[in-house]
């Protein structure tokens, strides 16, 4: 089988490699992967910033998209020739997250994705939407559930706020706007704005024209948004506060902007905000979000798909943001 592995962290440890073939043991499937698509903890992991403890070499990406191959001796859930991902924690079935989730994620801890094959437990899938082809399933399994976790509780007639065009802003729009919320989104950059009114934003903000983009929906929303989609972190925390509504909710997703910063913990107090982490999601979730993604047609956003052999020059380059959604390896 064919890989990609951290052999030691930074961008320069990534290595091609050839690997034995894998086989099931009872209770397992062993996937053909199709396609992997890249999220910024990959980057994270390839740097060494994730976790300086993993244990390397590791197979990076969490994101894959695959047909079964074979399975082991018991299984009952799938059969040669389905269509599937591999879940993100293949331990977390149901329920909120445990110890036991965080220690079985593919990417890191465990192998991930950025490979030809996998063998997981059979537990640890789930069924494409028969709509998607194998690059756009492969998006789902971390950046759409965290999305679809992240609006929890989000109906129609919400206002939600999405900070970026990332895979994970993009699949949020997407899903607020199927529910029938109200979405507005922020930038940097006016071509992408363009983009995110097309897929349906409702008001959008170039956050270097207005530092105070977060007053600013609070404004349009009214009394302040009920749902804000939080992907930066330190850098755009206090603004996500001052856009919120009192009693509303603060999805505390991503770290691009740092993840250390001094604020006001008595806005968070006074207005009763919620501020809720999210780690991705578990099995349910994701079937939760694929029958959401069926029954409205969604399609994730891709910006490009490259080959195998360009997977760790297009992760190195992730981190200038030029792209808008979801990059995808071939696989």
């Amino acid at each position: 089988m064919q890989a990609w592995e951290i052999a030691r962290f930074g961008f320069e440890g990534l290595r091609r490699v050839e690997r034995a073939p894998l086989s099931p043991g009872p209770g397992q499937v062993k996937v053909a992967l199709r396609a992997a698509s890249l999220n910024y903890r990959d980057v994270l992991m390839a740097r060494g910033h994730y976790n300086p403890r993993q244990a390397l070499p590791l197979v990076p990406c969490s994101d894959g998209a695959g047909v079964v191959a074979a399975v082991g001796e018991g299984v009952e859930r799938w059969q040669v020739g389905d269509r599937v991902c591999p879940i993100f924690a293949q331990s977390w079935i149901d329920g909120p997250p445990d110890k036991a989730a965080q220690r079985s994620t593919l990417g890191g801890p465990l192998d991930g994705c950025l490979a030809s094959e996998i063998v997981v437990e059979e537990a640890g899938l789930v069924a494409i939407p028969p709509h998607l082809s194998f690059q756009e399933a492969a998006c789902l399994p971390c950046a759409g559930v965290t999305a679809w976790s992240a609006l929890e509780g989000v109906e129609a007639g919400d206002t939600v706020l999405v900070q970026g065009t990332g895979g994970v802003s993009l699949f949020a729009l997407q899903l607020a706007k199927a529910r029938g919320a109200r979405v507005f989104l922020t930038s940097s950059s006016d071509a992408k704005l363009e983009r995110g009114r097309a897929l349906g934003a409702d008001e959008t903000l170039n956050y270097r024209d207005e530092p105070r983009w977060g007053s600013v929906a609070a404004d349009w929303a009214g009394e302040g948004v009920d749902c804000v989609v939080e992907v930066g972190g330190a850098g755009t925390l206090d603004q996500s506060l001052r856009a919120v509504r009192m009693g509303g909710t603060v999805a505390l997703i991503g770290v691009l902007s740092g993840v250390e910063t001094s604020l006001a913990v008595t806005r968070i107090l006074m207005a009763g905000i919620r501020v809720q982490g999210v780690f991705v999601g578990s099995r349910a979730a994701f079937e939760a979000l694929n029958q959401a993604v069926a029954a409205a047609s969604l399609r994730p956003v891709i910006d490009r798909v490259v080959s195998f052999d360009e997977a760790a020059d297009t992760l190195r380059a992730m981190p200038e943001g030029r792209h808008v959604g979801k990059l995808v390896v071939r696989t």
